[in-house]
């Protein structure tokens, strides 16, 4: 199979890679609209600086293991 091939647009992987991508960017925004919250909420900037820091690390330890597991 030509893996350079045109695909279709319903074609299932690139639904299922295009749920992926958007499920990634959902839960980018969630975490950084969460470290906004904690934030103001327990008032000091260090918190969500730690908060952003740690939803990065944890991002690319998920992002890199994934594609280390192919």
């Amino acid at each position: 199979m030509d893996t350079n091939a045109p695909t279709k647009p319903d074609d299932p992987r690139r639904k299922s890679a295009n749920l992926r991508t958007a499920l990634v960017f959902a839960s980018i925004a969630i975490v950084f609209f969460a470290g906004i919250i904690a934030t103001k909420w327990i008032g000091g900037p260090t918190i969500g600086i730690g908060v952003m820091a740690g939803a990065v690390v944890l991002f690319l330890v998920f992002a890199i293991g994934r594609n280390l597991r192919k």
